[in-house]
């Protein structure tokens, strides 16, 4: 694919917008009839001597001379050598030796050689015969080498103020406002090409119409504006066929007809204005992705290629997606070079076609497997006497027999493709549906009851089976099978109407023995454990804190000032005070904890499994702050505090008794001290 990757690269340039002429360049070629004038090749040393300084007078900013000038050619050595000499801005050629080719090395003009005024013009030429690629250092014997076209554009540039830099974090060279990276072997559509040396992708512009070309009798006759070379490269070189110093280009061949090679004048002309350009404005550099960024390039396509056959409902439509997403392919690689970007079109729009292809024919395979199965499953469910169903997973009946046409009163051609949604009631759609759903999700067998309206508007109470089934191709089946359970169930809520009765009967007797038993161990006005309940709850936290050798904590709850309470506000607002102290008490503490009340204004807490003492004093401190808040009681506001006695086990006591009496105690000491706090004893 790399041919086709480089041909698809020519077809950009060529219909990329044409890019208007670059001045900054004059070429002055040696035609055919520049030959026949002088009567030989190569010209004469005087006869070039001569156009040298003809044009260094009109002030050029550099001067390419794009011939080999290794040899003498008399008559005139002497004066070309003074020229050369005389000319600071002249760059000479030299060919580098390159084994890989067999090509020897040919020598610059001495003179300029000692000057540093030399630069190689060696070219790479792809297989196919084209030169897409730039050098602009090459590695000969242990030496760095300039190429022909850089140095001439470091002569241009400088004069703008740009001199070459390495680019920041890297080796590669930067100039003005581009950096330059080196060509890798694997860049765009190439694979494990040569990349020795320093070379760049070429950006070409248009032949013949890109750069102002004139002869060399022209120059040598003065027919030239002065401001056709001022401030600008001129380029000297061979345009004569005879001289066979062509090349091609991505513009040498098109869809329809080929074009012919540029020579290699201007061919140096386009990898100097590419240089120029690239530096001034940013343009002109053909960049490229990394390697796995096009890997996931390619992958992208071919995944949307099979998605979009995949979900493509016809083989005309999917045709027609194909066609618009190679035109998207294409055209995205197409504006992405105009961007500057030479990204991969070939593979991805083989990766693209061959997944549409992969994916149609799986899908016709489908197809036909489905239309084989159907057939089996109407053969085998046909011969069944219970109401069978068969659904695709779009949740449509393909497969029905005629037992469940009956059942549900409708014929098979009115229900086959269609869906319950068109059939059942909502509410009893969306249960088939959830059902449905629940199988395709785990694949396992269930059985469950239902309610199914027939055609006649009656509802009857089914029993379905479910199970999910795969044909040799992988298409899923969901197959039903359908009991009417209608009289069973009524049959059996008769039977759940006597049972209740009787369960009934045996409840009423039962509530009245949890009654008796609520009202012997509960106080009656606030509806906490009594003080009996108490005492057996207390026994019970005793014997587990000593099992497990654990603290538990006994909070005996004294009101400060009760008996003026009721003296004041009477005994019913008395009463409702302590059912709102018994509230807040129970709101506070964890349903583990046992709120009691042992009589008038007097309450105990347990609290079992206490890590540690002062985790009691903070639950101490919560009930103080809790029953400090003004109780609303009628619309009054009752204020009143409580004094608290905390004895552990077994740290003041292992018995009931003891426990019991330390915390009095210290529920005493308490309201001693002033009230409204708690004292451990």
């Amino acid at each position: 694919m790399q041919t086709w990757e480089w041909g698809t690269l020519d077809q950009f340039f060529r219909l990329s917008p044409p890019q208007p002429p670059d001045d900054r360049i004059l070429i002055v070629g040696i035609d055919e009839e520049n030959l026949r004038k002088f009567g030989q090749w190569p010209i004469p040393d005087r006869v070039m001597a001569q156009l040298l300084q003809k044009l260094h007078s009109k002030e050029p900013r550099a001067i390419g001379l794009d011939i080999y000038r290794d040899l003498p050619v008399e008559p005139g050595h002497a004066e070309l050598e003074n020229t050369f000499k005389k000319i600071p801005n002249l760059i000479g050629i030299e060919k580098l030796k390159d084994q890989n080719k067999n090509t020897s090395h040919v020598q610059p003009p001495p003179v300029l050689s000692q000057r540093h005024q030399v630069g190689f013009n060696n070219v790479v030429v792809d297989a196919d015969g084209k030169v897409r690629r730039n050098v602009l250092f090459w590695w000969s014997d242990g030496k760095p080498h300039t190429s022909f076209a850089l140095k001439l554009a470091f002569i241009y540039l400088k004069s703008e103020g740009i001199e070459p830099e390495s680019a920041k974090g890297t080796t590669y060279l930067q100039l003005g406002k581009s950096v330059f990276r080196s060509f890798q072997s694997n860049d765009g559509g190439y694979v494990r090409t040569d990349d020795k040396g320093y070379q760049i992708l070429g950006s070409f512009l248009k032949p013949s119409t890109s750069f102002r070309t004139v002869s060399m009798t022209e120059v040598l006759a003065d027919r030239i504006p002065r401001d056709w070379v001022r401030d600008r490269i001129v380029l000297i070189g061979s345009t004569a066929i005879s001289l066979n110093d062509f090349f091609y280009t991505p513009y040498s061949s098109d869809l329809i007809q080929s074009a012919g090679p540029i020579p290699g004048v201007e061919l140096q002309a386009n990898f100097i204005s590419q240089i120029l350009t690239a530096a001034q404005s940013g343009r002109r550099l053909l960049n490229v992705w990394t390697e796995p960024l096009e890997w996931l390039w390619i992958w992208g396509w071919s995944w949307l290629g099979a998605i979009l056959i995949w979900r493509s409902p016809s083989q005309a439509r999917s045709i027609l997606i194909i066609l618009l997403a190679l035109s998207g392919l294409t055209g995205t690689s197409y504006l992405a070079f105009l961007a500057g970007w030479w990204i991969p079109l070939i593979p991805p729009l083989l990766a693209l076609v061959s997944s549409a292809m992969a994916i149609t024919g799986y899908l016709a395979h489908l197809k036909d497997e489905l239309k084989r199965s159907k057939e089996f499953l109407q053969n085998v469910i046909n011969a069944i006497p219970d109401p069978v169903f068969v659904k695709d997973k779009q949740h449509r009946w393909i497969v029905l027999n005629q037992a469940y046409c009956q059942f549900l009163g409708y014929p098979l051609s009115t229900l086959i493709e269609k869906s319950d949604y068109d059939f059942f009631p909502s509410h009893e759609a969306d249960i088939f549906r959830e059902q449905d759903e629940r199988i395709f999700h785990n694949g396992k067998p269930t059985e469950n009851e239902e309610a199914f309206t027939d055609a006649r508007g009656n509802t009857h109470l089914i029993a379905t089976k479910r199970s999910l089934h795969k044909d040799a191709a992988g298409n899923l089946f969901l197959v039903g099978v359908i009991r009417d359970i209608t009289e069973r169930k009524r049959l059996e809520e008769d039977l759940k109407r006597t049972a209740a009765e009787l369960v009934h009967y045996n409840s009423e007797l039962k509530l009245s023995e949890d009654r008796l038993r609520h009202l012997a161990y509960h106080d009656t006005l606030t509806g906490l454990p009594n003080r009996k309940l108490f005492y057996e709850r207390f026994s019970q936290s005793i014997e587990w804190a000593r099992d497990n050798e654990q603290l538990m904590a006994l909070l005996f709850l004294d009101l400060d000032g009760f008996k003026q309470i009721n003296d004041t506000h009477g005994h019913d607002m008395g009463d409702l005070l302590l059912q709102a102290v018994a509230q807040r008490l129970t709101r506070c503490l964890r349903s583990s904890d046992t709120v009691s009340r042992l009589g008038g204004d007097e309450f105990t807490v347990i609290l079992p499994a206490i890590p540690s003492a002062s985790d009691v004093a903070r639950v101490a401190s919560k009930i103080l702050s809790t029953i400090t808040q003004p109780f609303v009681l009628k619309g009054e506001t009752i204020n009143v505090t409580i004094s608290i006695g905390i004895s552990l086990f077994p740290l003041n006591g292992d018995d009931i008794n003891t426990l019991i009496k330390n915390a009095d105690t210290a529920m005493y000491r308490a309201k001693e001290l002033g009230k409204n706090k708690y004292e451990f004893s």
